[in-house]
């Protein structure tokens, strides 16, 4: 039955990065809960994929910067399931805003979508992970915000936030079984991109591996921080990126 099973509930789920982490979670046996922001279509066709696969998921389109909306949708995945044992807070948004020209309700806008969502959802679905003794929570971060972004300074506050919040939670509910990570991926360019384009042969070029990434090695690291031979990595920053950065 679905509520024996483990359950992740995994934000822009609809696509790249957060489509292939739900598709490798599916297949490992997890019940999936997929979350977009307003494609339903895309989400419905993860949803697809996931039953081929022998998988249950449910979906849930929502604001993640609408506080209240994401508290119904964990209450929803727990009421589906009966649990949420790994989070993986992927969806994020990137506006271009100069500092001394953004609004405070734009700088609040970024905030509430790439911190406070994630802040929420732990909230909603830690205690579940406690009183189990066993639970995952994975956020993200990103290689340009780690560094300082020009124009996006409230991306970068949002991401070092949620680095803040990862390091505070490994050691408060390590001793319960939960581990907090965070992951910085690098340059994923999209699977339609033209490989002979000059941008795509720059970052080739400087990338040492040889390569650049793809959404399914980001899904090859959660595969392993759920495992229960995982659960040693703790209030790390996990960097996925060729060596292209190596520090932060």
């Amino acid at each position: 039955m679905a509520q024996d099973k483990r359950t992740a509930l995994i934000t822009g789920s609809g696509r790249n990065i957060g489509k292939a982490i739900a598709l490798h979670l599916a297949a490992s046996g997890y019940n999936i809960v997929l979350n977009g922001s307003r494609d339903r279509a895309a989400c419905e066709a993860v949803a697809g994929e996931i039953k081929k696969l022998g998988g249950e998921s449910m979906i849930e389109i929502c604001d993640i910067g609408d506080a209240s909306k994401v508290k119904a949708m964990a209450q929803s995945a727990i009421d589906r399931f009966g649990r949420v044992d790994v989070l993986v807070n992927n969806a994020a948004i990137r506006p271009d805003g100069d500092f001394l020209k953004s609004s405070e309700a734009d700088w609040n806008h970024v905030m509430d979508t790439n911190f406070y969502s994630a802040y929420h959802l732990a909230r909603a679905c830690a205690p579940g992970m406690l009183a189990k003794g066993w639970g995952r929570i994975i956020h993200f971060t990103g290689m340009n915000a780690q560094q300082g972004y020009a124009g996006k300074a409230a991306v970068s506050v949002s991401k070092h936030a949620l680095w803040g919040l990862t390091k505070s939670l490994s050691k408060e509910f390590g001793p319960q079984g939960v581990t907090t990570n965070i992951i910085s991926p690098g340059t994923f360019p999209d699977i339609s991109e033209d490989v002979s384009a000059p941008r795509y042969q720059a970052l080739l070029k400087n990338n040492p591996a040889g390569r650049l990434g793809t959404p399914d090695d980001i899904a090859a690291m959660v595969d392993l921080l759920v495992t229960d031979q995982g659960g040693f990595i703790n209030g790390q920053m996990l960097q996925i990126n060729g060596g292209v950065i190596n520090q932060f």
